[in-house]
């Protein structure tokens, strides 16, 4: 008889083990955080080297999703040919008073966040000009280098993409996921 009503006790004991074993394994290994920066402001600034005025190129969204809609200025980004420019990111979230400067943010977690610069129709060659702990790229600061005007005097795009990638950063684009993303109208002329 004791051993019939221990026969019960022990797979009530082993069934909470494993429950407990599933909770442990769970807090050991948790995922990354992978909750996206709030960014209502991306501000590039192109300065040319060796001297002279700096270009701003603006997407602000200050209400964040939903609400006003957002504004780029200007209307088109317009760079002089066969120029180097040092260009600078700034993030802010200005849904906090006072505005938060998420480009510290990403700063401080530069080994989780990369820059892409994506160019479309227009002679612009755009490269990070910072790199992470691991020696990877991470784009607050950047070389913009043109060619030749264009002939047609059209108006391409420079698009750009905040990759949040915690724990997967590996240089590329693909893994993790988009914070922000912003389309300039850009033209060398």
């Amino acid at each position: 008889m004791v051993a019939s009503s221990f026969r019960p006790a022990l797979l009530a004991l082993l069934a909470s083990a494993s429950v407990l074993s599933a909770c442990k394994k769970d807090n050991d290994d948790p995922t990354p955080d992978e909750d996206n920066e709030q960014i209502t402001t991306l501000r590039y600034e192109l300065t040319p080297v060796g001297g002279g005025t700096t270009l701003t190129a603006q997407y602000r969204d200050v209400d964040g999703d939903g609400g006003t809609p957002a504004t780029i200025t200007p209307a088109t980004l317009v760079l002089a040919p066969n120029t180097t420019y040092t260009g600078k990111i700034v993030l802010l979230d200005e849904t906090k008073n006072p505005a938060e400067d998420i480009s510290a943010e990403v700063q401080e977690e530069d080994d989780e966040h990369l820059f892409v610069f994506q160019t479309s129709g227009v002679n612009l060659t755009v490269s990070a000009a910072d790199r992470d702990k691991n020696n990877l790229p991470v784009g607050l600061a950047t070389q913009a280098v043109t060619g030749a005007a264009n002939a047609t005097g059209t108006t391409g795009t420079l698009k750009i993409t905040l990759r949040h990638q915690p724990g997967t950063k590996d240089g590329t684009a693909t893994p993790g996921d988009t914070d922000v993303e912003v389309t300039f109208p850009t033209a060398v002329r």
